[in-house]
């Protein structure tokens, strides 16, 4: 019986793991489709801060994820976006999820 359990537990786990991997995986081609990635990297520095260095910057920040959306969306301090808005609610939050 804990042979069972432990068996559904660990596949559990495994699904939960590739739901996050495909999720993260749809978010990063919707930052590439976006044109996010001829700037950023997820880790690396490029024309902009990597993602992780955003996310790290903004570490509990409470209205960071209403500001970045709006300087994002508003193009005067960063470059315009060719994102929904919508789209780029969901960037950010993936950003900050880094």
């Amino acid at each position: 019986m804990k042979l069972i359990v432990m068996a559904a537990m660990a596949s559990i786990s495994v699904a939960a793991s590739v739901a996050a991997t495909g999720a993260a995986s749809a978010q990063e081609a919707l930052a590439k489709r976006s044109g996010c990635l001829n700037c950023h990297a997820v880790d690396t520095k490029k024309v902009g801060p990597s993602f992780k260095d955003v996310a790290a910057k903004y570490k509990g920040k409470a209205d960071a994820e209403a500001m970045l959306v709006a300087k994002v969306s508003a193009g005067k301090e960063h470059p315009a976006v060719k994102a929904s808005g919508d789209d780029v609610k969901t960037l950010v939050k993936w950003v900050l999820s880094q």
